[in-house]
């Protein structure tokens, strides 16, 4: 019993995982301004992150976690570079 309800309450998670990642793709596309854009990104790559754990913990693998670990890293340092970009108009000095 308690093996079915996990299995629908991590199916009914990555369902609406997919949705946020459908917002933020469309954020991505019509947002009217480069920080929009950005923002999207940003919500797009915690979402990826996200969807990894779920789907992790859905197989019981630990390679899930250790690809939502890199795309948290990678994710926090693009996020930086991007908003130096829009600050500064460049992002090695």
């Amino acid at each position: 019993m308690s093996a079915t309800i996990l299995l629908w309450s991590l199916t009914a998670a990555q369902a609406i995982i997919v949705f946020a990642m459908v917002c933020a793709g469309y954020r991505i596309v019509k947002g009217p301004r480069a920080q929009d854009r950005i923002l999207g990104l940003d919500f797009l790559y915690v979402n990826a992150l996200l969807f990894l754990l779920v789907f992790g913990i859905r197989t019981g693998s630990t390679l899930y976690f250790e690809a939502a670990l890199v795309i948290a890293l990678l994710g926090f340092v693009s996020s930086i570079a991007f908003a130096k970009f829009l600050m500064r108009g460049e992002v090695i000095e």
